[in-house]
């Protein structure tokens, strides 16, 4: 895994080749702005949607596509080739079947179709976490990058921190004056957050620079790594708050594990329950920031940065404007 030697902004550069790009994801978080950003570089964009397209997709073209019924994109697709393919879809909760059924079995069939298409390129966004795999969505990204490096394509494998959404889930809770959740002394963990449009502008730019293609590139942020108890502190500061902490002990999601995961073996619902509380304690102990093997530690110095927008601005545009668009959904640990 080499990191990408042109980590420079390249806002406003526009690809002189327009494309025909077939995006998954495009109602999520980073796949909108994928999508606006590929509009704005002048390609033709066919966003694949599970349900009915957001009102600002006027400029693309909308395919409502069951990747998991089989030739359904197929059909959708008509007669239509494809350039490239930029997948930004990922499972909603985590849970193995639904892990599985989206980040291996559904971008398997994406492939299939972009080398039937005649693509020339396959674009994924994946995930940081994936360098120390312990959860099952994590396995199925890892087997679905696999089979895309060994496929006849040339491929990107974009590998990011921690997004400006996964930070934002207690921007009401301490508007209201209650205090700011960290697990342990809120310092067992840093990561460095990236934006959604810089993250998708750097995921656009892989479309022409030859130096990001047949690789895996991790991507944060710019500025210096943040734990949790600093997000908290600078939450506190932008909202003229007077900081307030609350510890929760991360072996609290292991026992949860425990507890569950045997009543899991014969009621789904409570496996579900489980493996969250599994995600849980990953995010509670684990950095998102590129894994050094040789010192078997998180270098924040080696995971390389991107983008113009800080945390901080996102924090002061949240707390001036609320946080929809960034609600963290189905992954967020803490609740109001």
């Amino acid at each position: 895994m080499r990191p990408s030697r042109s980590l420079k902004s390249s806002f406003g550069c526009v690809d002189t080749q327009p494309r025909r790009i077939l995006l998954t994801g495009a109602t999520g978080y980073i796949g909108r702005a994928v999508a606006a950003r590929l509009v704005a570089n002048g390609h033709h964009v066919i966003a694949m949607t599970r349900g009915k397209p957001p009102a600002d997709s006027a400029d693309w073209e909308n395919l409502q596509v069951d990747l998991g019924r089989t030739g359904d994109l197929e059909r959708q697709l008509g007669d239509r080739d494809i350039d490239a393919v930029i997948s930004c879809i990922a499972s909603r909760n985590g849970e193995p079947g639904d892990a599985w059924r989206v980040e291996y079995d559904a971008n398997l069939a994406l492939l299939a179709t972009a080398l039937s298409r005649g693509a020339s390129q396959f674009i994924l966004l994946s995930a940081i976490c994936v360098q120390r795999p312990r959860l099952a969505f994590q396995h199925a990204k890892l087997a679905f990058e696999a089979k895309l490096q060994q496929a006849d394509i040339d491929h990107t494998i974009v590998r990011p921190t921690a997004f400006f959404k996964s930070l934002s889930g207690q921007v009401d809770r301490v508007k209201r004056g209650k205090p700011f959740l960290i697990f342990g002394n809120g310092e067992l963990t840093a990561c460095k957050p990236i934006g959604n449009d810089d993250l998708a502008t750097y995921l656009v730019d892989c479309l022409h620079d030859p130096e990001r293609r047949n690789c895996i590139l991790p991507i944060g942020g710019p500025g210096a790594a943040i734990t949790p108890r600093e997000q908290g502190e600078l939450l506190f500061e932008l909202a003229g708050v007077a900081p307030r902490f609350r510890s929760v002990p991360p072996k609290l999601f292991t026992a949860a594990a425990a507890i569950l995961s045997p009543i899991g073996r014969l009621i789904p619902g409570i496996a579900a329950k489980a493996e969250f509380a599994r995600i849980a304690h990953y995010y509670a102990t684990e950095s998102m920031l590129l894994w050094n093997p040789v010192r078997e530690r998180y270098d924040a110095d080696a995971t390389p940065a991107f983008g113009t927008m800080t945390l901080r601005e996102h924090y002061q545009n949240v707390l001036r404007d609320g946080v929809v668009g960034h609600e963290a959904g189905e992954h967020k640990l803490f609740r109001d």
